[in-house]
């Protein structure tokens, strides 16, 4: 089943993701802001097909920045997997690669905080690709995702940044800042760059 830009939702986090899916996308695609977390979802289940868009923490040293996930699974905080609708993975992966990134199709895994450090040790080790705090928390029948790693096992990230006001007190984080400012709105604009590409003619 291709997919249809007038029944298609996307999901981004923060205003940085959401910005650059409405920019991306042509003006049918719902586009939702979801919060960090997914706590400014509305109640309910989404209609139609749905895509998480956005950034995500790399657990793999073999991953750079800029690495584009389209998870064949999505795993719960709880430990849950849940399988991605193979019609809209397929559509992404086609889109990934137009843009020419092999996209990695392996599993995204949800989780509640932040993952750093030796903590995205035990994802690498079951199989997971990436770490976002959406994907899994979305209610939808036919679901799939697009993250592009940011941060890795090589380039943390402060856990201030999920409260931007604390970096104002959190000194220590202030370096991070021009390289966020850069690759955070590049990996954004890829992310919806490979749902245009999945939206055009023969995308599949």
């Amino acid at each position: 089943m291709p997919l249809d830009a007038r029944a298609l939702t996307v999901v981004a986090a923060t205003g940085l993701e959401a910005g650059a899916a409405r920019r991306a996308l042509p003006r049918t695609v719902r586009v939702l802001r979801a919060g960090i977390g997914a706590t400014d979802l509305p109640a309910g289940p989404l209609a139609g097909a749905v895509i998480s868009c956005g950034l995500a923490g790399g657990v793999r040293r073999d991953l750079p920045t800029g690495t584009v996930l389209v998870p064949r699974e999505i795993e719960h905080p709880d430990g849950s997997r849940r399988i991605c609708d193979a019609a809209l993975v397929a559509a992404l992966v086609a889109g990934a690669a137009a843009l020419r990134s092999d996209a990695v199709t392996g599993i995204l895994a949800t989780s509640r905080t932040l993952v750093r450090g030796s903590e995205r040790t035990p994802y690498a080790a079951r199989g997971v690709v990436a770490v976002d705090m959406e994907s899994a928390l979305i209610d939808a029948e036919r679901i799939a995702a697009v993250r592009v790693v940011l941060d890795t096992p090589e380039r943390e990230l402060s856990a201030a940044w999920l409260h931007p006001l604390r970096v104002l007190i959190e000194p220590q984080a202030w370096p991070e800042l021009p390289w966020l400012m850069r690759e955070g709105p590049r990996c954004a604009r890829l992310a919806a760059a490979v749902i245009a590409q999945a939206l055009r003619p023969g995308a599949s």
